[in-house]
């Protein structure tokens, strides 16, 4: 249990608060390891290059992440002040979300089980 007065605990929590600009995309339709192939191509690359992977990459992950980085980006601008130049992507992840469960009807009077997987996307920017 922490100890002091609930505004002092609050105002500690706050100093320990990261803040690099970021952008958050709950329940994405894509599946985690889908969503990780492409993240690792842009992880540690600068904004502009990214963003160029990710228009050219087939894979349908890369148009959401695309949209995220996009957003992470204005966020840099508009919230913390920072010039795109100089931002480069320093942490991008999925986590697993739910999975909808669906039935597939097999011959035999089988029911095979499909999993619509989904998954959170997070890509934090910093600057060099």
């Amino acid at each position: 249990m922490a100890k002091g007065h609930r505004s002092q605990i609050k105002r500690e929590r706050n100093a320990q608060k990261d803040t690099r600009p970021s952008a958050k995309l709950s329940y994405a339709r894509v599946s985690v390891q889908k969503a990780c192939f492409v993240l690792d191509a842009i992880r540690g690359k600068d904004v502009q290059t990214a963003l160029a992977i990710l228009a050219y990459n087939p894979r349908y992950a890369s148009s959401v992440i695309e949209k995220l980085l996009k957003s992470a980006i204005a966020n840099a601008e508009t919230n913390n002040g920072m010039s795109t130049e100089n931002l480069y992507i320093a942490e991008c992840y999925a986590n697993k979300g739910p999975t909808m469960k669906r039935v597939r009807p097999r011959a035999q009077g089988r029911a095979y089980r499909i999993e619509k997987r989904m998954s959170h996307i997070t890509i934090v920017l910093d600057e060099r």
